[in-house]
């Protein structure tokens, strides 16, 4: 395996992976099932570490995968314009119809009297919610986890100017975007996550300076233990002070998040040496399958367990994860074959088998379900 192949299916590896814990982060739960309660003791800890320190590193690690594609070639082989209509068919219309398809769902949900109380309705919203609900315009959109997508494809079209502060102003540009992106309550208008833009401009970083993305393998070990030991301590102190986090507690959560993205690729070079690491690196366009397809179903798994009328919830969590899985694996294979092109669609183009290419680049208000970031 040569350098250029083996950095892409840890790319691949790592996507698949981070996906699949990002889903962690979108498990609904109620007030009476807030992890911060401490109902259910060890498993309450263990949902924290999950979702709000281990796998908060899923999108800014993305984020630098993405931008680190976009110009790993350099400045010279990179075209804008070429850019932009390529982003828009693999990024922009995927989260329009994913996005789409599931505010229509929630409108004929809604109709019928069902799912009242456990998504925004659009039937009460104003025009500017309307607009939030199907473009992500000011706000998280009715498919929480695509607001990933707006923001990627809003960081694609800075791009230009992003590249040209990294060549000329690296430091200076990188600490003012690192310091908004960690500092809590800051705002940054144009995208919803302030860690992207960070992330994707040290992305372009070392796209540009084609730093050796396998230099620190031979520390993988330690990176694995101080990501772990890390995620650990932040979520025990995220268990005691949650769900109203101080100020300080967001300052290292956010931190972390990005911190953790180097934990996480370092962690990726034993695992693709392992057989289950090749075969994850092999997952293809699942994972983005995964991405958009998993929080209408958890939403809709969530809407049927509260009228099962069974109060622990550690069923529902685990039973969640036993059933999306497969639903997802099994629809993805299934429009594949059935139809290929919605499928080509649905993916943004993300047909090709990894052998075949070198990689390329939760807020719902609920009565029941509190607000996901």
């Amino acid at each position: 395996m040569n350098v250029d192949t083996k950095v892409s299916s840890r790319i691949n590896l790592m996507r698949i992976v981070l996906i699949s814990g990002i889903v962690f982060v979108h498990i609904p739960f109620g007030d009476q099932s807030s992890p911060f309660i401490g109902t259910y003791g060890a498993f309450d800890w263990l949902r924290v570490f999950l979702a709000e320190a281990l796998f908060r590193v899923g999108v800014p690690c993305l984020s630098a995968i993405s931008g680190y594609l976009l110009f790993r070639g350099g400045l010279e082989n990179f075209s804008y314009l070429r850019t932009i209509r390529t982003k828009s068919q693999t990024v922009l219309l995927p989260f329009l119809l994913w996005n789409g398809v599931f505010f229509l769902a929630i409108l004929l949900a809604l109709g019928l009297g069902l799912g009242d109380g456990y998504v925004p309705s659009p039937w009460q919203a104003t025009a500017r919610e309307l607009m939030t609900q199907l473009f992500a315009v000011e706000d998280f959109p009715v498919n929480v986890p695509l607001y990933f997508l707006r923001d990627l494809f809003v960081c694609i079209l800075l791009s230009p100017l992003l590249a040209w502060l990294i060549r000329r102003m690296p430091l200076l540009t990188l600490t003012v975007l690192l310091v908004i992106a960690v500092v809590p309550e800051a705002s940054l208008y144009i995208v919803l996550k302030r860690s992207i833009l960070f992330s994707f401009s040290l992305g372009i970083y070392i796209g540009l300076n084609k730093v050796d993305l396998k230099a620190l393998d031979r520390f993988a070990s330690l990176g694995a233990v101080l990501l772990l030991g890390s995620c650990a301590a932040l979520a025990t102190v995220i268990y005691m002070t949650g769900p109203s986090l101080p100020d300080w507690v967001q300052f290292l959560r956010n931190t972390l998040a990005i911190a953790g993205a180097l934990g996480f690729w370092m962690l990726s070079a034993p695992l693709i040496e392992t057989q289950i690491g090749q075969r994850l690196s092999k997952t293809g366009s699942l994972s983005f399958w995964i991405f958009c397809g998993h929080y209408p179903l958890l939403i809709l798994m969530w809407i049927v367990w509260g009228k099962v009328g069974v109060s622990f919830y550690p069923i529902f969590f685990i039973l969640s994860l036993a059933v999306l899985f497969p639903i997802l694996v099994a629809t993805n294979s299934l429009c594949r074959k059935i139809a290929p092109r919605l499928y080509a669609v649905l993916t943004g183009g993300r047909t090709k088998k990894p052998s075949e290419k070198t990689a390329s680049a939760g807020n719902i208000s609920s009565k029941l379900i509190p607000q996901q970031r």
